[in-house]
């Protein structure tokens, strides 16, 4: 009986890195960063600002809503906040794209974008950043 026993499997813990978000809600509003990508949720009512990440390529999961992101071109007086990363001033030269509940988006570093939400909207997404070496 006690042989029996010693072959039913123990549960493990979890194995080191997993991370779960019940209901697709994040524990805290930083998300969660590991070695090479991080997750977020967002949540925006108004527009966003110019973002550049030169070493990051973002991935967006439209959860609910809808907005236009500007995206490529090249930004005019935006500022560099932290190594690789340039944000405000002027996107210019872009190209709007339409997104809305369901849709993914994937931007390449180096790539200029903002998000522009309508005025009584709003939009709702997921980050996945992937830092690229």
């Amino acid at each position: 009986m006690l042989f029996a026993a010693a072959a039913i499997p123990l549960p493990a813990a979890d194995p080191a890195g997993l991370f779960v978000w019940p209901k697709g809600v994040p524990p805290d509003k930083a998300g969660a960063k590991f070695s090479n990508h991080s997750l977020a949720l967002s949540h925006r009512d108004k527009d966003g600002i110019p973002e550049v990440h030169e070493k990051v390529t973002d991935i967006f999961v439209i959860e609910s809503g809808e907005a236009q992101l500007l995206l490529g071109g090249y930004v005019a007086g935006g500022k560099t906040i932290e190594p690789g990363e340039i944000r405000g001033g002027n996107i210019r030269n872009g190209m709007r794209k339409n997104v809305s509940t369901g849709d993914v988006v994937h931007i390449p570093p180096n790539t200029p974008h903002q998000f522009f939400v309508p005025k009584g909207k709003q939009i709702t997404y997921f980050v996945v950043k992937i830092s690229n070496p």
